[in-house]
C-alpha cells in the first residue's frame, strides 16, 4: 500500500487542560517493532512526564511541529478529538483512532468524510473479551473513581478514617457511590482503602456481589425495574417514575453521607438525575458532592460542568478533566489500550483494517467518504 514504512502519527492535544499524550514511549516501541514508523510532535509528551529523549530512545522520530507529523502520517492516534485545523492538515486516505466523541461532533464527521479520512471512535468498542485490554473507556474510568475520591478528600473537613487518638475517637466519614461501574467500583475500593464507610448503589441488581466484594454495603431502594442493565452490560435508560422512587429512597442516604461520588450513565443519553436539589439541603454542611456524570448533564441538579460551587456549606464539584490529572498514569493506560487497537489494523507491516472483524467494524465512524454514525 505504501512505498515507503508506515507511519504513525501523534501531535500534542490542543483540548483546553488536556495533558495527556496519545501514545508513551513503551507503547510507541511496540508499533515500531511491528514495523511501523512513529512520528511524534516535539513536545507532546511533555504535560504527562514523557520528554522527548524517551521517544528518541526507543527509535521514534520527533518533529518540530504538528504539520510535520499529520501531512506524513498514514495513522494518527490521539486523546481527544482533533480540531478542524488539524483535520485540514490530515493526508487523503489516512486513519484516524480516538475518543472522538462522534455524538456529540457532527459537524468533526462531516469534515473527516470530506477528506476521506477512516475515523474510528474508541468509546464505540464492543463489550466483548477479544477488546478488553482495547477498553479506554474503563481505563480512564478507573482513573476518574480513583481520583474523585482524592479529590473529596481535600475537600472534606473531616478525616476519612477511624482514628483513636489521646483527644478522643474520630468516626469514619460515610460515603455513598452512585453507580457500580468500572468509576464507581474504584471510588468504592478508594474510599474504602482511606477508612470511610461505603455504601454504593446501581440501578442493576446483579452489581451487588461486586459492590458488597469491595468491602461497602449495597442500597436498596425497592423491586428491581426492567431495562435496568441496557446494551453490552452497561446502565439503561428507565421509566420517570422509577426515577422518581430512586430520588426519593436515595435522598434519605444522601443525607447522611459526608460525600457523595455519583458515576451513573447511560450511553448516549442524559445522565440520569439521582441527587435532586432537595436532597443536597438537608445533607450536613462541609459534605461534599462529586458528579462524575457532569459532562452528560449530571447526577446531581445543581452540578455545573467544569466548576467547583458551594450550596449552604455543602460543595457540588463537576470536574472534567479528572484523567487528565494523572496524566502520566492515564496516559501509559490510554496508549496501551490504543496500540492493542492499532496492531489490530496492521498486518505485515501495512494498515490493512478488516471490516469485518466486529472491533474495527463498531468503532469506524467516517469511511469511504460517507459518515456511518448518526446522533438518533
Amino acid at each position: 500500500m505504501y512505498s515507503r514504512p508506515m507511519r504513525i502519527g501523534v501531535v500534542t492535544e490542543v483540548a483546553a487542560d488536556e495533558r495527556r499524550v496519545a501514545l508513551v514511549p513503551e507503547s510507541a516501541a511496540r508499533l515500531i517493532a511491528a514495523k511501523a514508523d512513529v512520528a511524534i510532535q516535539k513536545g507532546a509528551g511533555e504535560t504527562a512526564f514523557f520528554p522527548d529523549s524517551t521517544y528518541r530512545d526507543v527509535g521514534a522520530a520527533v518533529l518540530g511541529t504538528q504539520r510535520q507529523v499529520l501531512t506524513t502520517a498514514d495513522l494518527i492516534l490521539t486523546v481527544r478529538p482533533p480540531s478542524s485545523t488539524e483535520v485540514a492538515l490530515i493526508r487523503k486516505g489516512s486513519l484516524l483512532v480516538g475518543m472522538l466523541q462522534p455524538l456529540n461532533q457532527p459537524e468533526l464527521l462531516e469534515q473527516l468524510a470530506k477528506r476521506g479520512i477512516s475515523a474510528f471512535s474508541l468509546e464505540r468498542l464492543p463489550r466483548i473479551s477479544r477488546a478488553q485490554d482495547m477498553d479506554v473507556l474503563s481505563s480512564m474510568s478507573t482513573v476518574s473513581g480513583y481520583h474523585a475520591v482524592l479529590l473529596a478528600a481535600t475537600r472534606l473537613p473531616r478525616f476519612f478514617p477511624l482514628l483513636m487518638t489521646a483527644a478522643g475517637t474520630v468516626t469514619p466519614a460515610r460515603v455513598l457511590v452512585l453507580g457500580a461501574g468500572v468509576a464507581g467500583l474504584q471510588a468504592i475500593a478508594t474510599a474504602r482503602r482511606l477508612g470511610g464507610v461505603v455504601r454504593a448503589f446501581d440501578v442493576r441488581p446483579q452489581v451487588r456481589e461486586q459492590i458488597e466484594s469491595l468491602g461497602a454495603q449495597f442500597v436498596e431502594v425497592g423491586e428491581p425495574v426492567e431495562g435496568a442493565e441496557g446494551q453490552g452490560g452497561y446502565a439503561g435508560e428507565v421509566s420517570a417514575a422509577s426515577q422518581k422512587r430512586e430520588q426519593e429512597a436515595l435522598a434519605r442516604e444522601v443525607a447522611e453521607a459526608d460525600v457523595v461520588i455519583t458515576t451513573a450513565l447511560v450511553p448516549g443519553r442524559r445522565a440520569p438525575l439521582l441527587v435532586t436539589m432537595a436532597a443536597v439541603a438537608k445533607m450536613r454542611p462541609g459534605s461534599v458532592v462529586v458528579d462524575l456524570a457532569a459532562e452528560a448533564g449530571g447526577n446531581c441538579e445543581l452540578t455545573q460542568p467544569g466548576k467547583e460551587i458551594e450550596k449552604d456549606g455543602v460543595w457540588i464539584l463537576g470536574p472534567l478533566d479528572l484523567p487528565s490529572r494523572m496524566a502520566y498514569h492515564a496516559s501509559q493506560l490510554y496508549s496501551r489500550n490504543v496500540t492493542r487497537f492499532a496492531l489490530a489494523l496492521i498486518k505485515e507491516g501495512q494498515l490493512q483494517p478488516d471490516f469485518d472483524d466486529e472491533v474495527v467494524s463498531a468503532t469506524c465512524v467516517t469511511h469511504d467518504g460517507k459518515v456511518l454514525v448518526s446522533k438518533s
